[in-house]
């Protein structure tokens, strides 16, 4: 194996570890108390009057989304959606979620009414 395939080769290695880590994190943060902080969030937020779809929205996007898109939306391996209902509509958002995007955004990791409640959350960020 040549120098550029061995290098090439530890490239990929380190990216594949990276995600994997990054979602590994995503997922321990959750069961290791990290998810109580977001249900305390989601418990004052209705007694506040809140959207509870919303909560659930943001319960099925840290599942499902944050490892590439940030907990706070702020970006990471995918684009940052803190303001992406300015560029697209709840369709468009919805389409893009259930059909993915370019080489980065894989089809179908969420279906049915968990796509629709995160479509109109992220309309909303705007």
């Amino acid at each position: 194996m040549g120098k550029s395939s061995a290098y090439i080769s530890a490239t990929i290695l380190f990216l594949v570890l990276v995600v994997g880590f990054t979602y590994w994190l995503s997922t321990t943060e959750e069961h290791a108390g990290g998810g109580e902080g977001s249900h305390s969030e989601q418990s004052e937020q209705s007694e506040e009057g809140g959207d509870s779809a919303g909560g659930e929205a943001e319960q099925i996007f840290a599942q499902n989304c944050a490892s590439c898109h940030g907990e706070n939306l702020g970006g990471g391996a995918g684009p940052a959606l803190e303001a992406v209902g300015g560029t697209y509509s709840k369709d468009e958002i919805l389409d893009i979620i259930k059909n993915g995007k370019g080489g980065g955004m894989p089809a179908g990791l969420i279906e049915g009414k968990e796509a629709e409640l995160v479509a109109t959350w992220l309309a909303e960020k705007k």
